[in-house]
């Protein structure tokens, strides 16, 4: 471009290895949101289809001179796929990417499938494993339950006791909680506390201005999820017992550093997503947004995965400052929340060139961390210019 500009390369890549779930969670993006393109997908990822997503992510690493990428099986749920297409996607990909590029591979599932077999494989092909659970039986059961309204939280917890047990814990790379207001914070993070996680995902409901997330009352300067956070980082700072990602993201961007993910901070997007029929499609949250928001037009068949490069939509995530809403350009803390994540900013109308609909909560949130620290900061600087 003109003023110098160019794309980042993707660097990493979600596989849609299964596109049904055994769950039947209601606040799911892929199932009971705005878009429903899972109908049309086929239920498993065929092993054709896996081989030219291998090569695809090989070319597109070769071509930028990647020296490492992450490769994350998602679906649905990626266990119903079977091991076989696990270890052939596993093997083909690293086969794909050459003996010098790592490949951080992991599968992001619900945990009820989570048996000794499966475990046995995933040691054998690294594969790191993150669990979806949101705290104790009752917050459990307020949302991810099975298809009959059986509770999940007995199988779910029964996974993660075979995944954190000596053998395989090396494996858990951590829990993933989607927030609840009526869920007391506190006594939810000492629930996901006991299985000694490596890393907590706090996640905000997917919501947008025009379906707008629970408790979110548009208009208004309430921020309940800020406050919902804000108990739990009381707790995590004075005794921080793992990494709460949407913390240290934050505290990072205050003392200098860049954002590793895209639900705070100005980092390009570097998320591709492969779904089971082989479509090449930007990040599976815009689900959430509209039908067909995440679609490219593009297939590992017959196009490369630099194409999606050139795309104007892929591009708008890319451009940081210059991309956000004109009011975020403008905000004090544009720098560290980003305009929040891409997908919450959409509204029918103006598109994705919005605040986030939790702009009140993240404002809330950011200011509150940086009353936090600024006061240890700054006394850490004193006692080192002392010496």
């Amino acid at each position: 471009m003109a003023d110098g500009w160019r794309p980042a390369p993707f660097r990493e890549f979600v596989l849609k290895i299964h596109s049904r779930c055994d769950l039947a969670c209601d606040y799911c993006y892929m199932y009971a949101m705005a878009d429903q393109s899972w109908r049309s997908q086929p239920r498993r990822m065929s092993l054709a289809t896996a081989e030219q997503a291998a090569k695809r992510i090989g070319e597109h690493v070769r071509q930028h001179g990647l020296e490492e990428i992450g490769l994350v099986l998602h679906g649905g749920e990626p266990l119903l796929a079977g091991p076989d297409l696990i270890a052939y996607l596993i093997t083909a990909v690293r086969g794909a990417v050459g003996e010098g590029v790592i490949v951080h591979a992991t599968v992001q599932t619900n945990g009820v499938g989570l048996d000794d077999p499966y475990l046995a494989l995933f040691d054998k092909l690294g594969i790191r494993v993150g669990v979806s659970l949101d705290g104790s039986q009752s917050a459990q059961d307020r949302h991810r339950r099975f298809a009959s309204g059986r509770s999940s939280h007995a199988a779910v917890t029964a996974g993660l006791r075979r995944l954190t047990a000596k053998r395989y814990r090396h494996l858990f790379g951590g829990l993933l909680c989607v927030i609840d207001l009526r869920n007391d914070p506190v006594d939810t993070y000492e629930a996901l506390l006991e299985f000694k996680p490596p890393r907590i995902d706090f996640l905000f409901p997917h919501g947008t201005w025009e379906s707008p997330p629970p408790g979110r009352a548009l208009g208004t300067d309430d921020a309940p999820y800020a406050d919902w956070l804000i108990a739990v980082f009381n707790q995590w700072y004075d005794y921080p017992q793992t990494d709460i990602r949407i913390f240290t993201e934050i505290v990072r961007l205050m003392l200098g550093g860049s954002s590793r993910n895209e639900v705070v901070g100005l980092g390009a997007a570097s998320m591709l997503v492969i779904e089971t029929n082989g479509s090449i499609e930007q990040v599976d949250t815009l689900k959430a947004a509209f039908h067909g928001a995440p679609r490219t037009g593009l297939h590992v068949e017959h196009d490369p995965l630099d194409a999606a490069l050139e795309l104007p939509e892929i591009a708008a995530r890319q451009l940081g400052l210059r991309g956000l809403a004109d009011e975020c350009q403008k905000c004090r803390i544009r720098r560290i929340c980003g305009g929040g994540l891409y997908t919450h900013r959409y509204r029918r109308g103006t598109g994705f060139a919005n605040p986030s609909v939790y702009c009140p909560d993240l404002m809330r949130l950011i200011s509150h961390i940086r009353e936090t620290i600024e006061p240890d900061v700054a006394q850490n600087l004193a006692k080192l210019g002392a010496h």
